[in-house]
């Protein structure tokens, strides 16, 4: 089968049927899935959002998920904690979390080189493997569910998975949520390294009854680069946003007075400021794909465009914040301490996702980058802020290449865009919008007909299609 693309073909939420004023949910008797997810409340951050929303409303579509996760560890810059979230999770289901030691999260630096270097698996990944092999046989024994769900990273849930189901006949869905050996994003030590993580990527998944992508692209690009993986079936199906977080009044960022540019989430300047100061040894081993720069998707062309912005008019240092809602690494905040716009930038740090939210609900420019692509290439991924930006209504500077991000931000109607790394794209519209918000026009008209098929019920109506069609 090829791979096919879910976007709307499923009857939305939003549909009712005549009369009822009541969402129509095509029945289907209760089926109970093992849904194994290393990223689960009470940990935060961008991975946990998709697993969360999924267990939070399956129930609702004829699913009683068993969860497999993994007890927190101490807080990283990739998994804080967010203990509202754990409320979010239904009583009905059942959470099993298995224990990880603190030292497979931070090996030493020595074994970490070596493992890469040889092309190994982390001691992280293995252990993680090895607990879910073992708690999930026996949640199978003990549950009965009718399938594996596995959503990924850690890609070695994929072979956990593929385990238990041949031991207990059970089918396995892959879920990915980034396009593993496919993400164009991600670094590898060589071409070679490249290789045979492709070649780990469709072994891993070659038993799998079917594979779930969340791009378009990301489904596309891995059916054209393992045929064998067609039978399959591949789908794809996104992220999204949970209307229910988007309830109630929108609330004033802080200094409400001001034009709130808003960044939720990560940025990736130190890995791209790396990539730039060793791009020889970049280019010789291969450890990117040619044409791909990772700086773009950080704030260090928006500092740039600030900086211009204030040498034309200093006054704006009165009217314009930028609040960056998120973990910041050390060279994220060296960029802001030695820029000129330094005065405009608000850090919070982390914060949770209903206070994230809050910031996101009432800015007046939301900014989204991403990274450069070479010409004649789409990107693969779309950060999971899209989603929730295009639900806010609220204008995005969307700095991203060609993609599926680009053309869903298009499509929402609230996108103003421009190529990744483009200063005077940025500065022009960043102008723009600031003199939008001075003269009192600063919301545009969103297409909230095409947004609503990101919507997380919507989205797990789908799923809950496609797990119909895995017996």
């Amino acid at each position: 089968m090829n791979s096919i693309s879910l976007m709307a073909e499923t009857p939305l939420y939003g549909e009712t049927a005549e009369g009822s004023g009541q969402p129509v949910i095509p029945f289907s008797p209760v089926r109970k899935v093992l849904f194994i997810a290393y990223h689960f409340p009470p940990s935060g951050g961008g991975g946990v959002q998709r697993s969360l929303k999924f267990v939070k409303y399956l129930p609702e579509c004829g699913y009683d998920p068993v969860v497999l996760t993994a007890k927190p560890n101490n807080e990283r810059r990739w998994t804080p904690t967010d203990q509202a979230l754990l409320d979010e999770v239904p009583k009905s289901v059942r959470v099993t979390s298995v224990s990880l030691p603190d030292e497979v999260h931070v090996p030493g630096k020595l074994e970490r080189a070596a493992r890469e270097l040889l092309g190994m698996r982390s001691r992280f990944g293995l252990t993680w493997m090895n607990e879910v092999i073992e708690a999930g046989t026996e949640l199978v024994e003990k549950e009965q569910p009718e399938l594996i769900f596995v959503t990924l990273s850690p890609f070695e849930g994929a072979d956990a998975a593929a385990e238990i189901s041949r031991r207990t006949g059970i089918p396995w869905v892959a879920d990915l949520r980034d396009p593993w050996a496919l993400d164009e994003f991600q670094l590898h030590r060589s071409r070679w390294h490249r290789g045979l993580e492709k070649m780990q990527m469709e072994a891993s998944l070659s038993t799998a009854a079917m594979i779930i992508m969340n791009t378009p692209e990301s489904a596309r690009r891995l059916a054209e680069a393992f045929p064998r993986l067609k039978k399959n079936n591949i789908v794809s199906l996104t992220n999204g946003y949970d209307a229910s977080d988007f309830s109630g009044e929108v609330e004033p960022i802080n200094g409400a007075d001001k034009f709130a540019i808003v960044h939720s989430g990560y940025f990736h300047a130190e890995s791209g400021l790396t990539e730039r100061d060793r791009q020889f040894q970049y280019k010789l081993l291969g450890r990117t794909i040619p044409g791909v720069e990772r700086l773009p998707r950080s704030h260090f062309y928006l500092l740039r465009a600030l900086e211009e912005w204030l040498k034309e008019d200093p006054s704006i240092v009165n009217e314009v914040r930028v609040h960056c809602v998120g973990v910041l690494s050390q060279s994220d905040t060296a960029l802001i301490e030695r820029s000129s716009a330094k005065l405009l930038f608000d850090c919070s740090g982390y914060l949770s996702h209903a206070e994230c939210l809050r910031y996101v609900r009432g800015a007046d420019l939301l900014f989204l980058p991403m990274h450069k692509m070479p010409s004649g290439m789409k990107a693969g991924i779309v950060p999971g802020k899209a989603y929730e930006y295009m639900a806010a209504g609220r204008p995005i500077l969307a700095t991203v290449p060609d993609s599926d991000a680009r053309d869903f931000v298009l499509n929402a109607g609230t996108g103003v865009v421009c190529d990744p790394g483009d200063v005077p794209g940025m500065l022009a519209a960043l102008k723009e919008q600031h003199l939008k918000w001075k003269n009192g026009r600063a919301k545009p008209r969103s297409n909230e007909d095409f947004v609503r098929q990101f919507e997380r019920k919507n989205l797990t109506l789908k799923l809950a299609g496609l797990l119909d069609q895995v017996r």
